[in-house]
């Protein structure tokens, strides 16, 4: 059986992570719910001196390259994101009524194809930031979940927000046409998680779920 998923979507800096803690604290119409931050799972792996259950050398090898140069994970190399996801619900104690919160992964139409073996995303959360808030957004902490990230240099940020355009906004249209919801939620530099939240579970209330 699938694990039933939501997918937050949106832009670095729009607040997906300080979003997918405050679903996973304060659960959606009283289940309990684990949030999945993709990026905040490659560091910590990163930072191992040893690789964990289920890895290779090469793999952390691999994990801090691409934390290094802001890559995505291609076809070829999904296999490590599979593991990620799989040693994150092996952590974490599953149930029928638990819900998994995505977050980073997947980022374009190949992961998500892939991903769909492992998880059933059922609604699709995008965070609709600008460019412009964005930045600001980073500069001032907005969401709280900034500090002593060396992915935020001006130069990353542009890359980042390039790649969000051209490969991962376009997850929209690929679960639209597989009838996922949808909902959207509008972030502007003031938006805090708890706004966040509150705006999510406004709109999440008529959801299937």
């Amino acid at each position: 059986m699938l694990t039933e998923a939501i997918l937050l979507l949106g832009p670095t800096g729009a607040g997906k992570s300080p979003l997918g803690d405050q679903i996973e604290k304060n659960g959606i119409k009283g289940k309990k719910c684990f949030h999945f931050d993709f990026g905040h799972e490659l560091r910590s792996i990163a930072e191992l001196k040893l690789p964990p259950d289920g890895f290779q050398e090469n793999d952390l090898f691999f994990i801090r390259d691409v934390l290094e140069k802001g890559l995505l994970l291609e076809n070829e190399h999904f296999h490590v994101a599979e593991k990620i996801v799989r040693y994150f619900l092996r952590r974490n104690e599953f149930r029928e009524d638990t819900v998994l919160i995505l977050n980073g992964l997947p980022r374009h139409a190949d992961q998500a194809r892939d991903m769909s073996g492992i998880v059933s995303v059922r609604s699709l959360v995008v965070l609709d930031c600008s460019p412009e808030e964005v930045y600001r957004r980073i500069e001032q902490n907005t969401g709280g979940d900034r500090t002593n990230r060396s992915d935020d240099t001006v130069d990353m940020i542009s890359r980042k927000l390039e790649i969000f355009k051209a490969r991962t906004a376009p997850l929209i249209e690929y679960y639209s046409n597989r009838d996922a919801d949808i909902i959207k939620i509008r972030i502007t530099e003031t938006s805090t998680p708890e706004n966040s939240y509150e705006a999510f579970i406004a709109s999440y209330l008529g959801s299937p779920f």
